[in-house]
């Protein structure tokens, strides 16, 4: 009890009205500079790639494996969290995380071949993939009951605004500095973050320390399971997914895999992932709802700098920019749930934050080659709202019946949801994207005919604008069917993002009635910890 009497005022049962320690803004901030820098770069790294490319001598599907690498390490951690704080200890599995991810950093920096990088981006998914759900669970235990709202907005916001901040940095980085200072810039930033930990950071005396026998049998399953299911859904739309025999052969592996993971960690006393905790109501319906706003999160901060270099011919710096105006929307509105946590319903805070990203994908849905920046604005800072509203709520309310003790396996297990359903997002609208722009040029191109009124005019004007600039001659007249394809193709791709944005509309919808399962009061009660430790 060395710890607790060391830090009574963090450790003290949370009566109503009872001082709580001022140093859990520090602790608070602490861990979230770990998780920041976690989640950054699973995105950050995406905008110095074609540089990469130039340096390593490779094309661009073999480069993305330096993302492939660095999301499998991460999410093996992620879902292993929970088992290695009972090992070591949570404080000290945080701060060597922390320390793997500064030497992943500094050595990806230093990388001459590819196979170097690869190497050293599963060391620093290694070390990043505990820092967030530890993070979460650290947050919910330092804040008292009635302030669990603020908590989980505090944690968040860190989220959410890695992956907007993550390609403008990345971008400028690149420019200004080279590829490597993508890398780089995490050690100052992860050493601070090192220091405040050490000074501020304890275990509470309630967590279980060791483990009896080691799930070797789990570990295994659940490391060929998510590395198969990872590579699948990162590499499936480069290589046309189940036409390509691998493709085939790792969806078969990764789900025999995860099916016997399941079956083997529900009857092992000491499991590697504790799935027994989704009996848990608020977890499992949080955990969903929170998998489907991460699956539009992800998917839309994939599309949207995408839409604008395809179609808006942003640069990469710039398309990354676009996403700023829903970055500070979500943190402005995530303190203001966190406070109106215990005074509105979970229920209304979630609904009304997924009609408003409902409405704002219906309205992305609408676009004409013709938008602007500013006809992104309102309907960027419409979802950012709603984003904060519901991320905020469903990661609170999902822990809510937690006991302390399984805070953090719980806290794993919301995590891992959500980055399975961020990265089925990415390969769901990528393909979803490619496909569609495909349908729609091949209507296109069907309905060009002499005898189309609307294609005559085209024609016409095109022909009579290259005519009054001097070109008469047959290049000019090849230039006419050029400047024909080039309006197709804008045209073919602008309608299939907004197909894409629409079959976000449906998703989100399906998830509302789910909001009825949720707690119908935000006033948490202390769930055992506090009792405990005192």
């Amino acid at each position: 009890m060395a710890t607790e009497a060391a830090h009574p005022k963090i450790f003290a049962p949370s009566a109503p009205g009872a001082r709580v320690a001022p140093g859990k803004w520090l602790v608070a901030s602490s861990v979230m500079i770990g998780t920041f820098l976690s989640v950054m770069d699973a995105t950050v790294v995406n905008v110095a790639m074609p540089h990469m490319m130039g340096s390593f001598g490779q094309d661009l599907l073999t480069i993305t494996w330096v993302s492939t690498a660095y999301s499998i390490a991460e999410i093996i951690m992620i879902t292993m969290s929970a088992w290695w704080t009972t090992l070591l200890g949570r404080k000290r599995l945080f701060m060597v995380s922390m320390f793997v991810f500064i030497v992943g950093s500094v050595l990806a920096g230093t990388s001459k071949t590819l196979t170097q990088m690869i190497f050293y981006r599963v060391l620093q998914g290694i070390g990043g993939g505990s820092l967030m759900p530890c993070s979460q669970a650290i947050a919910r235990e330092t804040f008292p009951p009635a302030e669990q709202g603020m908590a989980m907005a505090i944690f968040s916001m860190g989220v959410v605004l890695a992956p907007a901040v993550g390609p403008v940095v990345g971008g400028w980085l690149v420019d200004n500095y080279g590829w490597q200072a993508v890398f780089y810039i995490n050690v100052p930033i992860c050493i601070v973050g090192l220091l405040m930990v050490s000074a501020f950071v304890h275990d509470p005396p309630y967590l279980k320390r060791g483990v009896a026998r080691i799930d070797w049998g789990g570990i295994a399953l659940l490391t060929v399971g998510l590395t198969a299911a990872q590579v699948v859904l990162e590499r499936g739309e480069e290589v046309d997914w189940f036409a390509s025999n691998w493709i085939v052969t790792g969806t078969f592996v990764a789900g025999i895999a995860l099916l016997s993971l399941i079956a083997w960690e529900l009857k092992h006393d000491e499991p590697i992932i504790n799935f027994r905790l989704f009996r848990n109501v608020p977890l499992t319906v949080g955990s969903s709802i929170g998998a489907m706003v991460g699956f539009a999160l992800f998917g839309s901060s994939f599309l949207l700098p995408q839409y604008t270099q395809d179609l808006m011919n942003y640069p990469a710096y710039q398309a990354g920019l676009v996403l700023m105006p829903r970055a500070v929307a979500m943190m402005l509105a995530m303190p203001i749930v966190g406070r109106l946590y215990n005074h509105v319903s979970p229920r209304i805070l979630v609904g009304f934050g997924i009609s408003l990203l409902a409405l704002g994908y219906w309205k992305l849905a609408h676009f004409t080659m013709q938008v602007s920046f500013w006809s992104f604005m309102p309907i960027l800072i419409m979802t950012g709202v709603g984003m904060g509203a519901s991320m905020v709520t469903t990661s609170t309310v999902t822990l809510s019946g937690m006991p302390r003790a399984l805070m953090t396996a719980a806290s794993s297990l919301t995590t891992l949801t959500r980055r399975v359903a961020g990265n089925i997002a990415y390969a769901a609208l990528a393909t979803l994207v490619a496909r569609r722009t495909q349908f729609h040029r091949s209507m296109l191109v069907d309905s060009i005919s002499a005898t189309n009124p609307v294609f005559k005019t085209t024609d016409n004007g095109y022909r009579g604008f290259l005519s009054s600039n001097g070109l008469q001659s047959a290049p000019g007249q090849r230039r006419d069917i050029a400047m024909l394809n080039s309006m197709i193709n804008g045209q073919s791709t602008m309608m299939a993002y907004n197909d894409t944005f629409w079959v976000l509309v449906p998703l989100l919808l399906m998830v509302l009635p789910m909001i009825f399962l949720l707690p119908n009061t935000g006033v948490p009660e202390d769930t055992g910890g506090a009792a405990e430790a005192h």
